[in-house]
């Protein structure tokens, strides 16, 4: 990855509400690095998995109401690291703009690809069965990545093209973002100002 702004494209987000608390530190240019703690261990896996294949270095805490559900939880999580993603961005000058990938876990196939727009939008297709991984709600992938699209200004579009395995189906999901988010924030020398003939975004 070449970085070319020397400012350091990092955020500090957290959010309280009666539901849940949830603090979040993103690092766009780090080496993967992740500190999670949500209290959700599927999801906590995921989220490192995210920071790996990013390499982003990531650390967020969150504290929910688990006795109802992991839906606050995970919803919330997505909006602070959405808010801490668009921060960390900033004015988008020099990024490619635009990143994909068509990505494998075993069985699973997923495709990802998304846009630094600044439109925020939700494509999602994926044919998830409605059950729990530990206590992590496996429908909650779709709420999670809409409330961080939301709130990082992204249009995203995800499909889960095949997969049985319920685990391997997400990870691949995460996966996928991960690696269409790190090739959309690469910094180019060769974008002048933002990649967009309309000279903003």
């Amino acid at each position: 990855m070449i970085v070319t702004d020397e400012r350091p494209r990092c955020a500090a987000v957290q959010r309280q509400t009666a539901e849940t608390g949830v603090t979040c530190e993103l690092r766009l240019d780090g080496e993967g690095l992740a500190d999670i703690n949500t209290g959700i261990g599927f999801f906590d896996h995921m989220l490192t998995l995210l920071a790996k294949h990013s390499f982003c270095d990531l650390t967020l805490n969150a504290v929910g109401d688990l006795d109802v559900d992991s839906h606050h939880t995970v919803e919330d999580c997505g909006l602070v690291l959405g808010r801490a993603l668009k921060q960390a961005i900033g004015d988008k000058i020099g990024l490619h703009r635009y990143g994909s990938c068509l990505l494998p876990m075993d069985e699973a196939l997923a495709q990802v690809a998304l846009d630094l727009s600044g439109r925020p939008y939700l494509v999602f297709q994926a044919d998830i069965p409605k059950v729990q991984l530990g206590i992590y709600d496996a429908e909650m992938t779709e709420e999670f990545f809409r409330a961080l699209a939301t709130e990082a200004g992204l249009t995203l579009h995800i499909r889960l093209l095949g997969g049985s395995n319920t685990h391997h189906s997400i990870e691949a999901i995460f996966k996928a973002f991960a690696r269409a988010l790190a090739e959309a924030t690469a910094v180019d020398p060769r974008v002048q100002g933002v990649m967009s003939s309309k000279g903003a975004l």
